[in-house]
């Protein structure tokens, strides 16, 4: 056992699934979080048919709700003192606009301010690593439309892609922003790339239509297992520590869309963001 501790949401299924299983096959201790408890709890027993590994270990969260956020994420910690890494995975694609129980559009919700509020909430045992790291799966699908930062939810002008690719770009700009923020030397941050991956993402909350053209996109794209090995390099391999703040695609830091290096843009982002989550001190100093 290398007596690490991930953290991986959404690793019931897909990328999350494989992630928490490599990072299980390297004898560390998983947390897995899912949304439903038997499909969490389903996950959790392939894995340790899989690997023998028997550090595993099991939360269900609303990623849709702040409320389940904030009990889940004070539940970790108040099982784990140590956290090394934090892989926000989860994610979701909406055909609909719809708002979540805090007002928010439920994408940009799931996709990126579950991100921010995860990883604020388990900083505090983050901070306590040799190597605290936190991974954020974004996608090139954010040089496709900026961000549109005087209506985040997309109240006049939403479209499954557009949102989508807002929030990704969301998530590569949070990664850089905390980057720049944190004080500790031993944390570090990563926005990954996984490509175009055979998933379930396009075909779970889209129309008809969205779901056909998801399911004849994703033939060409690449298995789980593969497309989840950027971001269990950025999660766990040696050479990737202190590597903090930057975008990365198939193992190796890449540049991000032009206007995510805008410093203003990103100052505004992080300031709707942490309000959007009730957020006083990310820090929690």
């Amino acid at each position: 056992m290398n007596n690490k501790v991930y953290v991986v949401t959404g690793a019931n299924s897909g990328l999350g699934f494989e992630t928490a299983k490599a990072l299980a096959e390297q004898g560390s201790r998983v947390v897995l979080l899912s949304r439903s408890a038997d499909k969490g709890q389903e996950a959790l027993e392939a894995i340790f048919k899989a690997t023998k590994n028997d550090q595993l270990d099991l939360f269900t969260v609303d990623l849709t709700s702040q409320a389940s956020i904030r009990e889940t994420g004070q539940a970790i910690l108040s099982k784990y003192s140590v956290i090394d890494t934090l892989v926000n995975n989860a994610g979701t694609w909406i055909s609909k606009h719809t708002l979540t129980e805090d007002g928010v559009d439920t994408l940009f919700a799931v996709n990126h301010l579950a991100y921010v509020l995860m990883s604020h909430l388990l900083y505090p045992a983050l901070r306590q690593s040799p190597d605290g790291r936190i991974v954020c799966v974004a996608s090139d699908s954010h040089f496709q439309f900026k961000i549109n930062y005087d209506d985040l939810n997309l109240t006049k002008n939403y479209h499954g892609l557009r949102a989508y690719a807002q929030s990704k770009g969301a998530n590569v700009m949070f990664v850089s922003e905390l980057h720049k923020r944190k004080t500790e030397e031993n944390i570090s941050t990563y926005a990954i790339q996984p490509g175009l991956v055979k998933t379930d993402i396009g075909v779970k909350r889209t129309n008809w239509l969205h779901a056909l053209a998801w399911k004849i996109r994703r033939s060409g794209g690449v298995s789980p297992a593969e497309g989840a090995l950027c971001q269990i390099f950025c999660a766990s391999a040696p050479e990737a520590q202190g590597q903090s703040g930057l975008y990365w695609d198939k193992c190796k830091p890449k540049p991000s869309a032009k206007y995510t290096y805008i410093e203003a843009d990103r100052v505004r982002l992080w300031e709707q963001c942490l309000e959007m989550c009730r957020i006083e001190d990310f820090f929690q100093r």
